[in-house]
């Protein structure tokens, strides 16, 4: 049994290193796939997330960071971008729902298989969008790609999310999803299971901070994502009259102006709560922090990562 292991594990080596708003109306006169970024050698983690590239160092119970928050979210991390280390924890592992903290995900698998200057066809199935949605795409159009992935990770939009899965797997939205859980595997994120390309339906579409804090380190280390993501705003070429649309992130430290915010991802439903994966910089340092069903994710987000900054110092 032993052998048998060392060689599914020499087998899996290769895979494992492989509503919101914010849109406005545009104003008048105003090539082959690339491969998920490798993170280097592993680092180990533990209740909920296997050892993997990309994997937060849950194995180690000492953190660095008391947050002191009187009403935590009910799960939670901070961590070190680069290194994986855990400074906060509160239930790192607890399976929630993510709401549209899955379009990290959605955008990995886009990057990856849908190259630049591609154009994304708008389908009835994406007008038929519920929640949040960029709102203004024209039925039958082909929009940039890049536009597309704007929309899905500032503005959050289920219909750019719809869209850009049908995309990326021949026309089929339940294929892109197979293809979600398949990457979600490959990465060991073990807490994480998607039911949809937007995060807009929770049953059956959930995970925790440890396998979030993976895609988040994933998200970064795609150039392409990474350069969308710590954009506050963007005016982006579009077939409307005017010619241009003004999309708006609905990132709060962004928002904000928090120094060196980089990213990633809010999401919201009745079920998941308010939800955020915020990182930034600070020199040589950066964070990241996950927030699950958060009372007031962009106040905690700040008070921890000024925490962390401070004890990196």
């Amino acid at each position: 049994m032993l052998l048998a292991a060392v060689a599914a594990l020499a087998v899996l080596a290769p895979q494992l290193l492989g509503g919101e708003a914010g849109v406005r109306r545009a104003r008048p006169a105003a090539a082959a796939p690339a491969a998920l970024p490798m993170a280097g050698p592993a680092v180990l983690g533990s209740a909920g997330t296997v050892p993997a590239p990309l994997a937060v160092r849950l194995d180690d119970p000492r953190d660095a960071v008391d947050a002191g928050l009187e009403h935590p979210p009910r799960a939670g991390l901070l961590f070190d971008l680069g290194t994986g280390r855990v400074l906060w924890r509160h239930r790192p592992a607890r399976v929630l729902p993510i709401a549209s903290l899955t379009k990290m995900m959605t955008a990995l698998l886009v990057a990856e298989r849908v190259p630049h200057g591609a154009g994304v066809r708008i389908t009835p199935e994406a007008l038929r969008y519920r929640g949040s949605g960029v709102g203004l795409f024209p039925r039958g159009k082909r929009i940039d790609v890049e536009t597309m992935l704007h929309g899905l990770l500032l503005v959050s939009g289920n219909d750019a999310a719809i869209a850009l899965a049908q995309r990326a797997a021949g026309g089929s939205v339940r294929r892109f999803v197979w293809l979600m859980n398949q990457r979600a595997r490959a990465m060991g994120l073990e807490c994480t299971r998607f039911s949809t390309p937007s995060g807009y339906r929770d049953a059956g579409n959930h995970s925790c901070a440890g396998d979030l804090a993976a895609m988040a380190r994933a998200v970064l280390r795609t150039r392409r994502l990474a350069r969308i993501v710590r954009r506050r705003s963007a005016i982006l070429r579009f077939p409307t009259k005017g010619g241009k649309v003004y999309l708006y992130n609905t990132n709060p430290l962004l928002r904000g102006r928090y120094r060196g915010t980089t990213g990633i991802k809010t999401g919201s439903t009745l079920a998941a709560g308010r939800c955020l994966v915020a990182t930034a910089r600070r020199g040589a340092t950066r964070l990241g922090v996950v927030l699950l069903h958060s009372p007031d994710p962009g106040l905690q987000a700040r008070r921890l990562l000024d925490r962390g900054f401070r004890a990196a110092r």
